[in-house]
């Protein structure tokens, strides 16, 4: 029997940091690197992976290295996503650290569905034409063996729910000069958080078309509770499509083993929301032992994001889910 433990963890703009700055690089290990101990993880997905860079060497995830060191992840391979010159991205990378085999992996940005185009309402000056409106973090599937047999496994980080700039329409950061500007920002960011909920679940189909006993572990940032539309849209379950014929191919939310109470994984202006989720093929339940989620110590990032004061921790709490193959 092998046992498996799969997490997912935002960990909130991991980056080294100026001298002087706090909470710094250092600070933000001394507290998180028991986190990932935790974890006990042999596949680890992470969110918000920032690169750092080296005179003469590509850009790479030398503060993520610095956090697992001495862990259970120490010396695993480091699947990331990846800019066009094929150095990690500078910020918000997406990150799949495993010491089991890669056979496989890619990232997915637009490839599955095309960019749509909208003329902005509000935009000053007016859009002569419409624009094109492309997402931007990737999706990272890798495939990795068990014994042999592929598990599919995709990180996502889905747009959040900030609205989008307008161009003329913030006065500061924080200020925008209207509120319908406002609220087309916030619509065109939610056209891009479906783009790339939409290519997910393409993605999903593309896999269990080729082989429909495949195993998916969908799991990460959502940026949307249970039930909201992007995390529906990718979990493709029965009672939305109307189709039994469909049923192999949903995808099973891991939370929903865990008491009703426990499921948050940020804490916002006084409540828990579930960001962070992991779905599963269900045929995967068969191997399915248990949920956790790490989110004791977790801080009201609405207090944080007010004052603009960084806290040491993250502000998403790790989930993790244990399975069991023979």
């Amino acid at each position: 029997m092998t046992t498996i433990r799969i997490s997912t963890f935002n960990v909130e703009n991991l980056d080294e940091t100026p001298p002087g700055a706090h909470p710094s690089l250092a600070e933000r290990i001394v507290l998180m690197k028991p986190q990932i101990k935790r974890l006990k993880a042999d596949i680890a997905l992470f969110q918000e992976v920032h690169g750092q860079e080296r005179p003469g060497q590509p850009r790479a995830l030398l503060a993520l290295q610095d956090l697992i060191t001495d862990t259970n992840l120490a010396g695993s391979t480091l699947v990331s996503t990846k800019s066009s010159d094929n150095a990690v991205y500078d910020v918000r990378n997406l990150v799949v650290a495993t010491q089991l085999p890669i056979i496989a992996h890619q990232q997915l940005r637009n490839d599955l569905v095309d960019k749509p185009t909208y003329r902005r309402l509000t935009a000053i000056p007016p859009d002569p034409n419409p624009i094109e409106i492309g997402v931007e973090r990737p999706i990272l599937h890798v495939q990795i063996s068990l014994d042999g047999r592929p598990l599919h496994v995709i990180n996502v980080h889905l747009k959040s729910k900030i609205p989008t700039d307008i161009p003329g329409q913030m006065l500061d950061t924080y200020t925008w000069r209207a509120a319908d500007a406002w609220a087309e920002g916030s619509f065109i960011s939610s056209m891009k958080r479906m783009s790339q909920a939409l290519e997910v679940r393409r993605l999903v189909d593309q896999i269990l078309t080729a082989d429909a006993d495949a195993w998916i572990v969908v799991g990460g940032d959502f940026n949307a509770t249970p039930d909201e539309i992007p995390v529906l849209a990718i979990r493709g379950a029965v009672e939305d499509t109307g189709n039994g014929d469909l049923s192999n191919r949903i995808l099973v939310p891991i939370e929903h083993s865990l008491p009703a109470p426990s499921r948050y994984t940020l804490y916002h202006q006084g409540h828990g929301q579930m960001l962070d989720h992991m779905l599963v093929t269900r045929n995967l339940l068969a191997h399915y032992r248990g949920s956790e989620i790490h989110n004791e110590v977790l801080h009201d990032e609405s207090a944080a994001f007010g004052t603009d004061r960084k806290y040491p921790e993250s502000d998403h709490a790790p989930v993790v889910a244990t399975f069991e193959f023979e």
